[in-house]
């Protein structure tokens, strides 16, 4: 129940945010180079848990999940509890403007060494913990 009305509250406020804050916001989050990575492995591959943006990007958990943060407070992902599992996509309340700005970073991103090293490491994520996160209702 705390989620949802997290989500909610979270929901009323960028709807009040400014256009100026948003902006700002959604820049910012995707300025960083561990953000950029985590928003193509999600909007390549649709919605991923944490465990397989840690093993795709090789980085620790924490400091995932603190990206990951960052860019759902900036109105860019959603996320969603299955068991253990916090499960991050796109987020489809996301102004056009803000998703075709994440469209025109990740296709930059397209052949980058990193890119390609972080999908063929997605690739190898653990299957059973996969699957499970892809069963999505």
């Amino acid at each position: 129940m705390r989620e949802t009305e997290y989500a909610i509250e979270r929901i009323s406020e960028l709807m009040y945010m400014g256009h100026m804050e948003m902006a700002t916001a959604v820049f910012s989050a995707l300025a960083d180079p561990i953000r950029l990575r985590a928003a193509a492995l999600i909007a390549k591959h649709g919605e991923l848990c944490v465990c397989e943006l840690v093993a795709a990007l090789d980085l620790p958990q924490p400091k995932v999940s603190r990206h990951l943060a960052v860019m759902r407070d900036a109105g860019l992902l959603r996320d969603r509890r299955d068991a253990q599992w916090v499960l991050y996509a796109l987020a489809p309340t996301a102004p056009r403007w803000a998703v075709m700005a994440v469209e025109a970073a990740i296709a930059a991103l397209e052949g980058e060494t990193l890119h390609v090293r972080d999908t063929k490491r997605l690739a190898r994520a653990d299957r059973p913990q996969r699957l499970r996160c892809r069963n999505v209702a």
